[in-house]
C-alpha cells in the first residue's frame, strides 16, 4: 500500500537554479518512507527497542523535471517486495495536477544493530507494510562497476554533520558530496548509488572520479581503496 504526503519547494532546498535539487527529492523520499514507518507501528524508537535498522543498500533515481521553489508536490512510496533480509521501495515525485517529475528505485537492508549485521526478516519487522505493485520503470542493476583510471581527489574527513540518528554518514550526504565532482552545467537525469560500508566520525574518505561523456562515476573509499559508496550521475 502506498503512503503519500505534500510539500512545497522551499528556499532551503534549492540550488543556484532555483530549483529543488537532487539531493532534496532524495530527503522528500527519505522522510516519505519514514512517516510511513511510523504511520504503520514501524518507526524509530520500536525499531531501536527492537534493536534493528532499516540502511539503505542502493539508490536508483530519475529526473523529469526539477520542480521550481514554491510549486506543491507530492511524495510517494509504496513497498513491493521482501527477501530474506532485504526489503524494497519504490517513489514517485508528482505536481498537484499529476505530472511525474521523478521516480525511483530503493534497496534497503534489515541491520542487527547490535552487531552490524543484515539480520533474517520476521514477520515482526514487516508488519504492516502492504505491499504494491512494482512501479513501470527501466530497473538498472544494484551494483555500480567501477570504470578504469579514475582520478584520485584530495581526502577529507567526515564531520558531525554528515552523520544522521544511527551515528552513520547519512546516505543522503554522499550523493552531496560526490556531486560536488560534477562539472559545471551537468543537468542530472538519473542518480545510481550503491553503499557498501558504512562511514563513522572521523573516518577519512578517499574520492575518486571518471569523468566519460554523459556519465560521471564518483567512488568514496578507505586510504586501501575499499568504497564506502559508489555514485554514478547520468546527464539528461
Amino acid at each position: 500500500m502506498s503512503y503519500s504526503f505534500k510539500g512545497r519547494v522551499r528556499y532551503s532546498e534549492i540550488g543556484e537554479n532555483g530549483c529543488l535539487t537532487l539531493p532534496g527529492i532524495q530527503d522528500y523520499y527519505q522522510d516519505c518512507c519514514t512517516f510511513q514507518s511510523e504511520s504503520i507501528g514501524q518507526g524509530m524508537e520500536v525499531l531501536e527497542n527492537r534493536q534493528r535498522a532499516w540502511v539503505l543498500s542502493s539508490w536508483q533515481i530519475i529526473v523529469e523535471r526539477y520542480p521550481k521553489m514554491g510549486e506543491s508536490i507530492i511524495a510517494t512510496t509504496a513497498p513491493y517486495g521482501f527477501k530474506g533480509f532485504l526489503g524494497m521501495r519504490n517513489f514517485t515525485l508528482e505536481t498537484e495536477d499529476g505530472e511525474r517529475l521523478s521516480w525511483a528505485n530503493s534497496i534497503w537492508t534489515n541491520i542487527d544493530t547490535q552487531t552490524g549485521l543484515p539480520a533474517r526478516l520476521t514477520d515482526e519487522d514487516t508488519r504492516g507494510y502492504v505491499l504494491d505493485e512494482k512501479l513501470d520503470m527501466d530497473y538498472a542493476p544494484r551494483k555500480i562497476a567501477l570504470p578504469e583510471n579514475m582520478t584520485a581527489e584530495e581526502p577529507f574527513a567526515i564531520q558531525k554533520h554528515h552523520l544522521d540518528t544511527h551515528h552513520h554518514v547519512n546516505n543522503c550526504q554522499y550523493i552531496r558530496m560526490a556531486a560536488d565532482y560534477l562539472p559545471e552545467g551537468f543537468v542530472i537525469r538519473q542518480m545510481r548509488a550503491e553503499y557498501k560500508k558504512q562511514a563513522l566520525l572521523g573516518d577519512i574518505f578517499y574520492p575518486s572520479v571518471k569523468q566519460e561523456t554523459g556519465k560521471v562515476t564518483v567512488a568514496l573509499s578507505t586510504e586501501g581503496g575499499e568504497p564506502y559508496a559508489v555514485v554514478e550521475f547520468t546527464e539528461a
